[in-house]
């Protein structure tokens, strides 16, 4: 019997990298493999479908939930991370905690992205930001003529301004035309080292560990989609992209603990993952429904309060149901 063809568009992650290299098959499957940045991914998905599979982000995908809904998902979850360390201010806009941000001017590239979307809702639940105390200026972080990858109908309340077509949110940042940033890459003009551009939360290690020893949620950002029609024409292959994916991250897992020689280029690794370990348990990537339906449930509430959810879905309303569960022995 042959098998089904399928084009995955995703990044090169450890945890899928099993995947890529052909370490890992997908029952029923032959893969092509696109290794491609999630900004191309997302795009070239959300505009033209180009892909049977695509890694996707969360917002994104809840967003098209409303419209004519053309994917879903299965509960794997290729990006994780927590965004403290994603708040980015201008030196000089007087910002010395979370509460100086009310009323200011927060750049944010895409204003339904899944990193800025856990931001307002961290902020807000928090550390008493409202999520409408701000006027969001949306466009390009590093280059100019960046629109919404989906057209978006907020509420009045919430207050969008896009940028100029020549300008771009980093050096707006570095300059003071915003007072703000909420993203998911660190923007360059942080990293000219020149005083301009700082973290709001520059111990964000510790406070990121403290949030989730409070709340037990580790963001998800992205998870993995099907067009909506391949997967009516065949249901079974939620279940394989389930268990392929799983099995890749085990791969993963595996690297990250060897000990005999560091598999992973960074220098303070076993320290790192011991410390990860006692706060977040052994399997702290965990994929799956259940173990991740609080986390999921509060990334809807935040979406939802954000304008971009037009009624408040389920945890369940995501996925697809053969995925929802696997079975015992």
């Amino acid at each position: 019997m042959s098998k089904l063809k399928i084009n995955l568009a995703c990044w090169d992650y450890d945890r899928t990298r099993a995947l890529m290299d052909g370490r890992v098959q997908i029952d029923g499957v032959d893969l092509n493999y696109f290794n491609l940045p999630v900004e191309e991914t997302f795009f070239r998905m959300l505009r033209n479908r180009e892909f049977d599979v695509a890694e996707m982000s969360l917002s994104s995908y809840t967003v098209s939930l409303f419209r004519d809904s053309p994917f879903i998902a299965i509960p794997i979850f290729p990006s994780r991370m927590f965004r403290h360390s994603c708040i980015y201010v201008n030196a000089d806009a007087g910002i010395n905690s979370p509460t100086d941000l009310i009323g200011k001017k927060i750049g944010t590239p895409e204003y339904q992205m899944t990193a800025p979307v856990w931001i307002r809702g961290t902020l807000a639940e928090h550390y008493g930001v409202p999520i409408d105390s701000v006027t969001y200026y949306t466009g390009g972080e590093e280059e100019p003529g960046r629109p919404e990858k989906l057209k978006l109908d907020l509420p009045e309340r919430i207050k969008i301004q896009p940028i100029e077509a020549h300008q771009t949110l980093s050096s707006m940042l570095e300059t003071g035309e915003i007072d703000a940033l909420h993203t998911a890459r660190a923007p360059s003009s942080f990293y000219k080292k020149n005083g301009k551009v700082k973290r709001l939360f520059t111990n964000f290690q510790d406070v990121e560990l403290d949030y989730y020893r409070q709340t037990g949620i580790f963001p998800i950002m992205h998870t993995l989609v099907m067009r909506r029609e391949l997967y009516e024409s065949n249901r079974w292959l939620a279940q394989s992209l389930y268990k392929a994916f799983v099995e890749s991250q085990r791969h993963a897992y595996e690297d990250l603990r060897e000990t005999a020689a560091l598999k992973i280029m960074h220098p303070l690794l076993l320290g790192s993952l011991e410390t990860a370990i006692d706060a977040m348990g052994q399997d702290f990537w965990p994929y799956g429904f259940e173990e991740n339906r609080a986390t999921l449930s509060k990334f809807l509430n935040y979406h939802y309060q954000s304008g971009l959810s037009k009624s408040l879905l389920k945890p369940e309303d995501l996925f697809a149901p053969e995925a929802l569960e696997s079975f015992k022995i």
